[in-house]
């Protein structure tokens, strides 16, 4: 990949591509349409990051952001993709999954938080799976967030010396460091088992986020068959005459204070 993209290249395309994300959401609400992307990748590989472009501009109760936690113990007994079917998508319905079934194939393999058994189950029966979904009709596109083990370690130290954004870190995510080939073995053996023609999965450089970013989305419109739809415009009426309302005194109720008022003076 090459040096980073410029910011105003990088934001004039993110603004045309988001603006077609709306586009397509409304034609996915009135064609009925189901919609599944999955975002996995590495630790600080920015697969939130491009999540959160994603959906800026798409209404959430149609785009909905999937981010499951830890299973409970009630879960962790039940069939491993039962826990993600009531968050598919019905019709006219969008689910960003950010991070996925594929968390056995990756971080409970390789920190081993499931059994070799499992993890071989997984890995035979999430084909399965996934081509029952496609046979359903869901839509479902796979993208896999690749990023240097320079770059991941140099963003790792730009979240622990950032208050802001420290919780991003994990135990987890900092022992992924020391375990780098262990997940890259763990990476290429579920591209062997499950890129698969129904549902292959699709790499993002995302050495540059600003490029992995905008690649990523204009891959994914291009890649769903989605055509404009009319929408009815929004008509705003006219505001009748007052039929005599008087607002209370605001001294009855009890305001926010003006901190804003504060920070003026203070400047």
């Amino acid at each position: 990949m090459g040096a980073r993209l410029g910011k105003k290249i990088y934001e004039d395309a993110l603004a045309r591509l988001q603006a077609q994300l709306v586009d397509m959401q409304a034609w996915v609400q009135a064609s009925g349409a189901r919609v599944i992307v999955i975002f996995e990748g590495r630790d600080a590989a920015g697969k939130g990051s491009t999540i959160k472009r994603v959906s800026e501009y798409l209404n959430p109760r149609v785009a909905r952001i999937v981010a499951l936690p830890t299973p409970s113990d009630r879960e962790k007994s039940q069939w491993y993709f039962q826990r993600y079917v009531p968050h598919l998508p019905a019709a006219g319905e969008i689910v960003l999954m950010d991070r996925s079934w594929y968390n056995r194939a990756g971080v409970e393999h390789v920190m081993g938080y499931c059994t070799n058994a499992q993890y071989h189950r997984f890995l035979h029966q999430a084909p399965i799976f996934e081509r029952m979904l496609t046979e359903e009709g869901i839509i479902l596109r796979k993208y896999w967030f690749s990023v240097s083990d320079v770059e991941q370690e140099r963003r790792f130290h730009d979240r622990a010396a950032d208050p802001m954004r420290r919780w991003k870190l994990s135990p987890n995510d900092v022992l992924s460091i020391t375990r780098w080939e262990d997940y890259s073995r763990a990476k290429d053996a579920m591209f062997v088992h499950t890129d698969i023609p129904e549902a292959p999965w699709f790499e993002v450089d995302n050495e540059d986020k600003r490029r992995g970013r905008i690649n990523m989305i204009h891959h994914l419109l291009g890649s769903i068959p989605w055509q404009s739809v009319d929408r009815k415009e929004v008509v705003i009426p006219p505001r009748p005459a007052s039929g005599g309302y008087e607002r209370p005194p605001r001294e009855q109720t009890t305001q926010v204070p003006d901190y804003a008022a504060t920070l003026e003076h203070q400047g």
